[in-house]
Order: structure tokens, then C-alpha cells, then sequence
């Protein structure tokens, strides 16, 4: 059996979540340490953004878990709620209809909805670019995923703005079934967020999921940051403690996973 951790590393950016996860991790009585002055042998945990991430895992011996590229294409369509579809930035800037369209995992260019694809950023043309339907989400939440079970949530937004609340009973529902259901499509711990799509010609509502996180780079919102914390040690945890069904999900990946 691995080792505990003894650490939580932090990049450099701190930010609200990772002040909270410092705390939550000093109540534990583990250091709080600056990743890249962590040392040598350190069993440590890391929080903070992925390209730092990039530069550290092999130092600090951390293996972070990252959800597939392709997993909303890979949700039935009543979870999904919309049309979804992963094209190259070359195709999307042929496109002539309005459209949302954000890089599929990592933070390349900013989401947003554009009138046509002569709006996109200018990106290299084999770039992968998620394209979807434009739909009005009422609500936002974001959960925590451990397991296979929602471990916390937070609500995020309403109608696209910022606003933070405790999760409702109604996406808790939805938060459960949705992550029993994409238990083999992620990472035992990752960052799942859903939401309200409200349809203004005909009023009616239903919940879909938005996309999938990392753990470690993800704000926690009024979620509670023990139980962040939890997930975060799941997510980018000592390399040598990733389970053998996370092996697919780590990024950079074992040379035989």
C-alpha cells in the first residue's frame, strides 16, 4: 500500500481555491509548499495550473489526471442536451452559423460564443476546437466527482454570470445519476459541471452536462474545501498510487498505459 501523502504543492498563481485548500491541507497537518521548491523525495499532492503542472509532475513524483478530450461527444444525447462536435480550427473558421466553441481540456483560447468561425482567435489550423449548439443555461453547478459519487458541489453561475450558492437539491439529483453513469468515461477524480438549459421560445428546462475538469486546477466555489481537498489528492497524488483504471487518464501517461 502507498505511502500517505505528507504535502500539498501549490503553483505559483494563488487564488482563492488554493488559499482554502492550504488551510483545509494545514488542518490536516500536512506542509504547504511552493511546487517548485518541494523536496527531493516529498510525498506531495499538487494544486495549481496544468502547464505549471507540466513542468513539475516529474520533480514532485505526482501523476495528474486529466478527463479525455472527446467526453462530451461521448455522452448519450440526453445527457448532452445539444450537438456537440470536435472539428480542427481550419473547419471551424468555414463555419457561418453562430456557435460556442472552447478548446476541449486545456485553456488555448478563451470559450465563447462567436457569429461565425472568421471570429475564432487566430490558432494553428490543426487545432481542436469543441464546437456546440448555443443554449441558455439558467444555472451552473460544478461537482466534485470521487469515485463514481458526487463528494461536493457548488453552484457558479446563473444565466452566464458569476453567481456562487450552494448546490440545489435538483442538480444534486442530476449530479448523482449523471455520475454513476460516466464512471468508466473519467477519472475516478475529476471535476464534473452540469446545467440548466433553458429554451426561451418554449420555456422548458432540462439538465445536461457542461464539460469535465481537472480537480487540481479547478475553482472550488462555496463547495467545501476538505472535500476538494479529497478530490484534489485523488486527481495529483503520488504518482506511484494511480490506480490501474486511472492509468488511461494521466497526462504525461505511463510508457505502457
Amino acid at each position: 500500500m502507498a505511502a500517505p501523502i505528507t504535502a500539498l504543492a501549490l503553483s505559483p498563481q494563488q487564488t482563492s481555491t488554493s488559499e482554502l485548500l492550504a488551510d483545509a491541507a494545514r488542518a490536516r497537518s500536512l506542509r504547504v509548499l511552493a511546487a517548485d521548491q518541494a523536496p527531493a523525495g516529498a510525498r506531495a499532492a499538487y494544486y495549481g495550473g496544468p502547464l505549471f503542472g507540466a513542468k513539475v509532475a516529474a520533480a514532485l513524483g505526482v501523476g495528474l489526471l486529466v478527463p479525455p478530450d472527446d467526453f462530451l461527444q461521448s455522452l448519450p444525447p440526453d445527457l448532452l442536451g445539444r450537438r456537440v462536435q470536435a472539428m480542427t480550427a481550419a473547419e471551424a473558421r468555414h463555419l457561418s452559423r453562430p456557435f460556442f466553441a472552447k478548446p476541449p481540456t486545456d485553456k488555448s483560447f478563451d470559450a465563447g460564443v462567436f457569429t461565425d468561425g472568421t471570429r475564432l482567435p487566430r490558432l494553428p489550423p490543426h487545432t481542436v476546437v469543441q464546437v456546440s449548439e448555443v443554449v441558455t443555461f439558467a444555472e451552473e453547478h460544478r461537482l466534485f466527482l470521487l469515485d463514481g459519487l458526487v463528494h461536493t458541489a457548488s453552484r457558479y453561475a446563473r444565466f452566464g454570470g458569476l453567481d456562487v450558492a450552494p448546490a440545489t437539491a435538483a442538480a444534486a439529483t442530476f449530479g448523482a445519476r449523471v455520475a454513476h453513469q460516466v464512471t468508466d468515461l473519467l477519472p475516478s477524480a475529476v471535476v464534473m459541471d452540469i446545467g440548466l438549459i433553458s429554451d426561451p421560445d418554449t420555456g422548458t428546462e432540462h439538465w445536461a452536462v457542461v464539460e469535465a475538469n481537472m480537480a487540481w486546477f479547478a475553482h472550488s466555489y462555496a463547495a467545501d474545501p476538505d472535500r476538494v481537498l479529497d478530490v484534489v489528492i485523488a486527481a495529483a497524488g503520488p504518482r506511484d498510487a494511480v490506480r490501474h483504471a486511472d492509468l488511461p487518464f494521466l497526462d504525461p501517461p505511463f510508457p505502457d498505459a
